[in-house]
């Protein structure tokens, strides 16, 4: 079913055009993700689907009811009903004292609960910690509408999306499959691009060759030999001349032939990042952070209990954790020289936080930037290219930047700094997915010690070899990645056999339900059959993930 329709849309700020889209229709069963970069449009291009913003120029119509999930608006309403709130962990009164990941799952209630048949979606995942995003995932999942959401958490974009819609210089192009599959179609992109490219050179050069032969060849005709006869001159002139005028009517065919070739632009190459970090600033203890007998609480809420752990020399750790149970207090307390945590002598810390308070906003990136870098501007430069700030972008004051934009300038800081030890507090929060590529590998390429925040499980898997976990007011240390861990701590109190003769029941069900769809009689109320089939889909979906 047609649930949104627009046409030769365009948007402008100022005299810039930001967006332009000349045909889009979305159905029913469309899961739609949009990627960019920071700054292209995204929230523009949903608010304008949405109805919430108009075009400039070009129309939309949308058929049916739909809610709308932001991290910076309130909800339309204020209170929820209690068996939703209690699936997504929420009280059901909306109360602005919540934490961001507690308002994100509020909303996500409450749009599911209005009954709309499409659901729009501005970042839902940021600020919600990986239990949350699970649940979102889960709940996106069951959900029988349109979804159409921005997000830069690839893994919940592989799970939920069948389409990826990307915008681009202001152009905007449809993907079919999920993000995974877009990276793929990205990639056979690139390199089509890159062989196109080198065939049209390799065929400009030949045909450049063949001009410069030619030219010679009508240099080299000779011309009338002195002691010739008048007669025998003018033939022999004329057959030069001849000679002469059909070679150069081959060079103007052939440099034709070079304006006629189909322009091929070379491909924009990704320049790698090495950090060549100096040698002398190496730390060589074995523990690098230490903490033992660690308790503290907050009123009656107590956060560790005798917790201890250990973090090693050039080990990557990322922290993970539920929302609340005190990862952020964690990294205080180690900023903080806690009097039960030991970090190594020597240790020159560069510290990402939240807040990124370490920007001057009236100062410019590049300002910014170089104030503390041990690098040359050249390099630093290279690598603010590579977070999409090139040319005169790098003259742009922290002022005026978004906040993903202003995480960027903090990470490049930070890492330019004169630092042997790296401490992020969820530096992958508002980031554009290109960026956060450059980041993971950047910092697979850091030889010291990295100690992270992060709810973004790819980035978590991709980066780190440790894993530390918050859990009962204890703090347990994994040695591996996060896919190893979870192969590690996936349940296993479940009996096979039996799940698959549940599975046989509820496929015997499904079949009997969809027959009754199909042909209902008259007893058939044809909208609880609806409901039953997707809570046995459900439930299938369920036990085949365990």
């Amino acid at each position: 079913m047609l649930l949104i329709e627009c046409d030769k849309i365009k948007k402008y700020f100022g005299n810039r055009l930001v967006l332009e889209l000349d045909h889009l229709e979305i159905y029913s069963e469309d899961r739609i993700g949009i990627v960019g970069r920071n700054g292209v449009g995204k929230t523009t291009l949903i608010n304008i689907l949405s109805q919430r913003l108009m075009p400039d120029e070009g129309w939309v119509k949308l058929y049916g009811r739909s809610g709308y999930i932001s991290q910076l608006e309130p909800p339309n309403r204020k209170n929820i009903n209690g068996e939703l709130a209690s699936k997504f962990g929420v009280e059901v009164t909306w109360n602005d004292y919540m934490s961001g990941g507690e308002k994100t799952r509020f909303k996500l209630a409450e749009a599911l609960e209005n009954d709309s048949v499409m659901i729009f979606a501005d970042e839902p995942t940021s600020n919600v910690d990986m239990e949350g995003i699970e649940l979102m995932t889960e709940k996106f999942g069951e959900y029988k509408g349109t979804l159409v959401v921005i997000s830069h958490d690839r893994w919940f974009l592989d799970k939920l999306c069948n389409q990826i819609l990307e915008i681009e210089d202001g152009k905007i192009k449809i993907y079919k499959g999920n993000y995974s599959a877009y990276r793929e179609q990205k990639t056979r992109e690139k390199e089509r691009a890159q062989f196109e490219y080198e065939e049209y050179s390799k065929e400009k050069k030949r045909l450049e060759g063949v001009i410069q032969s030619t030219k010679q060849t009508v240099k080299s005709i000779r011309k009338t030999p002195k002691r010739m006869g008048n007669s025998e001159a003018r033939l022999h002139k004329m057959g030069g001349q001849k000679a002469k005028a059909n070679l150069e009517r081959a060079v103007k065919n052939v440099e034709r032939r070079i304006e006629h070739l189909d322009i091929k632009e070379k491909p924009k190459e990704q320049l790698g990042i090495k950090l060549d970090v100096m040698e002398y600033n190496r730390l060589y203890s074995k523990i690098i952070i230490e903490g033992k007998n660690i308790n503290k609480g907050f009123e009656d809420k107590i956060i560790f209990k005798n917790a201890g752990f250990t973090i090693l020399n050039s080990s990557k750790v990322a922290l993970i954790g539920p929302n609340g149970c005190g990862k952020t207090t964690l990294i205080k307390m180690i900023m903080g020289n806690d009097d039960v945590i030991r970090v190594a002598q020597g240790a020159k810390i560069g510290y990402f936080s939240q807040d990124l308070d370490i920007l001057n906003r009236n100062e410019s990136i590049i300002e910014n930037v170089m104030e503390s870098s041990i690098y040359p501007e050249s390099f630093v430069r290279l690598l603010l290219a590579r977070l999409l700030f090139k040319g005169e972008t790098v003259y742009k004051k922290i002022d005026i930047l978004s906040g993903g934009e202003r995480v960027k300038v903090s990470f490049a800081k930070i890492l330019l700094e004169d630092i042997n030890l790296m401490i992020l507090d969820e530096p992958t929060n508002y980031m554009d997915i290109d960026a956060l590529e450059v980041i993971e590998e950047t910092l697979r390429e850091y030889d010291r010690t990295l100690f992270f925040v992060s709810h973004d499980r790819n980035f978590v898997d991709g980066v780190a070899d440790h894993i530390m976990i918050i859990e009962d007011q204890k703090i347990k240390m994994f040695e591996g990645n996060y896919t190893e861990y979870l192969e590690r701590n996936k349940p296993k109190d479940y009996n096979k056999e039996e799940v698959e003769k549940q599975l046989a029941i509820l496929n015997n069900s499904l079949s009997e339900v969809i027959g009754r769809l199909s042909m209902p009689s008259k007893k058939d109320d044809v909208e609880v059959l609806n409901r039953e089939y997707y809570e046995i889909l459900g439930e299938i979906k369920r036990l085949k993930s365990r």
